[in-house]
């Protein structure tokens, strides 16, 4: 069972545990545009690993073979961020059932859901909580 952790709480684990790492799965486009959690004050980056492919948001095949890669290993809490936590959550649970025991899901993911006027990052996640980010 994957957990859903707020926003604020996986900061302060990623400030506090150095087994602690985000990835990040949304696509280029979405990191490029509509920006990145600065994690630099935690002295670490998130781990851009797509969970679907751009533009058929195909499922990429290779994605926990990416992680391991990228030298992530069971120890690791692993924290899952996307738009709104529906892809992390499908990562999370890759992850958890290639032998990754502490994946969580990032809720409400770096936007969060639309508000009144349709706008994200307002509402609830990442951006709406305050905590740091940044355009690449």
């Amino acid at each position: 069972m994957v957990e859903n952790i707020s926003p604020t709480q996986v900061w302060d684990a990623l400030r506090s545990n150095p087994q602690a790492q985000m990835i990040d799965v949304r696509t280029d486009a979405e990191w490029s545009y509509v920006g990145l959690a600065d994690l630099s004050e935690a002295g670490k980056q998130p781990l851009l690993l797509p969970w679907q492919i751009f533009p058929k948001m195909a499922v990429n095949e290779a994605f926990v073979d990416q992680m391991k890669q990228a030298g992530l290993t069971p120890e690791h809490h692993i924290y899952f961020l996307c738009r709104s936590g529906v892809r992390s959550l499908a990562a999370a649970h890759a992850a958890q059932a290639a032998g990754f025991p502490y994946a969580y899901n990032v809720a409400d993911g770096f936007e969060g859901p639309p508000d009144a006027e349709a706008h994200r990052g307002n509402v609830a996640g990442w951006k709406a909580d305050g905590l740091p980010w940044k355009q690449r």
